[in-house]
């Protein structure tokens, strides 16, 4: 499943849990499969997030190289 899959999906059990239109038992078993959606969206995010580099410049304003995303210049 992509993450605009899991999100899609994911989507649509927020929609139906604030219906409120499902009995209790369904309404349990949507969140926890909305639960496991969430987690494996966070996932990917964050597997994005550290693969994105930001391009360092050098004083001359060329580029010099890279560092992680999440670090300070």
């Amino acid at each position: 499943m992509t993450f605009e899959q899991a999100l899609a999906a994911l989507e649509g059990i927020v929609q139906q849990l604030e219906r409120g239109d499902v009995p209790l038992d369904q309404s349990i078993s949507l969140y926890e499969h909305g639960e496991a959606l969430r987690a494996a969206c966070q996932r990917r995010l964050d597997a994005a997030q550290a693969r994105i580099e930001k391009i360092v410049t050098a004083a001359d304003g060329r580029a010099s190289g890279t560092q992680a995303f999440d670090t300070e210049s």
